[in-house]
């Protein structure tokens, strides 16, 4: 057995209505990270210098050593970027969440201060702003419990958001795991929230930017002038809003960091882009925090027994008699590299096909036998599955005069005779008359174009069978 845990699902082709408060269009939220003082240096404990997202080209870390041109960067975010853009957001009354590293805030105190004074919301950016993809998983569980506990110290309340941003792969679960957080934000994967199922936790997750980020100032490819800033976030408000109006509200995350988009050339193009957004009706700015409230409030998560997490045996009970009589094709789907893009109807049907479409002329001849004759003999004995009496009583096929009892009966004798296998038709896709017209048509055909035909049938009754089931 295999298991496969990436979701290239998700809301698949028709995502739900956000349905933001007074029906705004989009909700953009702002985001700035706070990490000037939590970032890598020998101060800090750290082995190294901080290498990453400042102006420095082709920065690179110094081992045991300080680098001050480094550090001053980092300090300008703190001494004036910081307050340009708490004068920026506040005069506008935009709302702001703050991604803030613990050990960061802790050493920043009046503009924690300012933060809390202006309402902004202080989720929790980690411990330190350092690398966590080879962090034990147990280092890292302490660490994110330290951050915990010295956000709480430093600002007065425990945080209800987090995001880690140079995470692990296990940063997500961890987080979850602490049952702390009404909101993560350590995927990218997505323009709206959604629900993850870690253990018998439910974490709303809220997907966050790596794009329509000011640290593409400081990456290659990225931007570099405000200008070019504030076209790409006016061309994503534009599709996105677009979208709003028709129907489908999206989320639209905006990342910044003090040391970057604070310079006075950078912020005029997110300057720009704001004054934009709010010439717009029906935009919303909402902290983080309130996107979750609403989020939770009217698309709450629910649970279902999902096939890639079934054992073998409930998963064959349960989907055994997709293909009628046929349990050993889902014995066979069940050993596939299953994932969550298998937990709905479209999905599973594709892995039950697979084991179908790969199997030898005789198992799918034995499929098609295994099928009942339309209006036959097990019908009127009521002997029939009930996936197949349900279906032959949505066409009516139940409720038969003696002459159109009789004539089914002729046309099933005559074809199976022909073929060698009962006649098939997805009846729910017909009504009397069509597949009676089709019965008809069919009958003459050759054997094999037949056989082709019966087991595309065979598929598309597979198929809205488990749409009856699943999602």
């Amino acid at each position: 057995m295999s298991r496969y845990p990436r979701d290239f699902r998700g809301y698949g082709q028709n995502p739900p209505n956000a349905a933001w408060p007074n029906g705004a269009k989009i909700a953009i939220s702002v985001v700035v990270n706070y990490e000037e003082g939590g970032e890598n240096n020998i101060l800090h404990g750290d082995g190294q210098s901080e290498a990453f997202l400042s102006d420095i080209a082709g920065a690179a870390p110094w081992p045991n050593m300080r680098h001050w041109n480094m550090e001053s960067i980092y300090d300008y975010g703190a001494r004036a970027g910081f307050w340009r853009l708490h004068r920026l957001f506040t005069s506008m009354q935009i709302p702001v969440t703050i991604y803030g590293v613990a050990t960061a805030l802790a050493r920043n105190p009046e503009q924690v201060a300012a933060m809390k004074s202006a309402g902004w919301e202080i989720a929790s950016h980690g411990l330190k702003w350092v690398e966590h993809k080879d962090m034990p998983i147990e280092v890292e569980r302490a660490q994110i419990a330290e951050a915990i506990r010295l956000h709480t110290e430093v600002v007065g309340t425990p945080p209800r958001g987090w995001y880690t941003g140079r995470c692990s792969v296990n940063t997500v679960d961890l987080t979850a795991q602490t049952g702390q957080f009404d909101w993560i934000s350590d995927t990218y994967d997505d323009d709206l929230p959604y629900w993850r199922e870690v253990g018998p936790r439910d974490q709303l997750v809220i997907p966050y930017t790596l794009e329509a980020n000011d640290m593409r100032f400081a990456t290659s490819p990225g931007y570099t002038e405000g200008e070019q800033f504030f076209t790409y976030l006016r061309d994503s408000f534009d599709t996105l809003y677009a979208e709003g109006q028709s129907g489908a509200a999206k989320m639209f995350s905006i990342g910044l960091h003090c040391r970057l988009i604070g310079r006075p050339g950078k912020v005029a193009g997110l300057k720009r882009f704001l004054d934009y957004a709010k010439s717009h009706n029906d935009v919303w700015f909402p902290r983080r925090i309130e996107i979750a409230a609403h989020w939770a409030k009217h698309h709450p998560h629910k649970r279902f027994a999902r096939p890639s997490q079934m054992e073998q045996s409930a998963f064959v009970a349960t989907y055994g008699s997709i293909f009628e009589h046929s349990p050993w094709i889902a014995e066979r789907a069940y050993n596939l590299e299953l994932g969550p893009a298998h937990d709905s109807a479209i999905g599973l049907h594709n892995a039950l096909a697979r084991m179908f479409r790969s199997a030898s002329a005789a198992e799918r001849l034995g499929v098609l036998q295994a099928h009942p004759d339309l209006a036959g003999k097990l019908a009127a004995a009521k002997r029939l599955t009930p996936e197949s009496t349900a279906e032959q009583s949505s066409a009516a096929l139940d409720a038969l005069t003696d002459q159109e009892r009789a004539h089914f009966q002729a046309l099933n004798a005559a074809y199976v005779a022909k073929h060698g296998f009962p006649f098939i038709i997805a009846v729910r896709d017909h009504t009397k008359d069509s597949i009676l017209a089709a019965f008809t048509a069919r009958i003459d055909n050759d054997t094999a174009t037949e056989f082709t035909t019966a087991c595309a049938q065979v598929e598309r009754i597979a198929e809205l069978r488990l749409k009856a089931i699943l999602p």
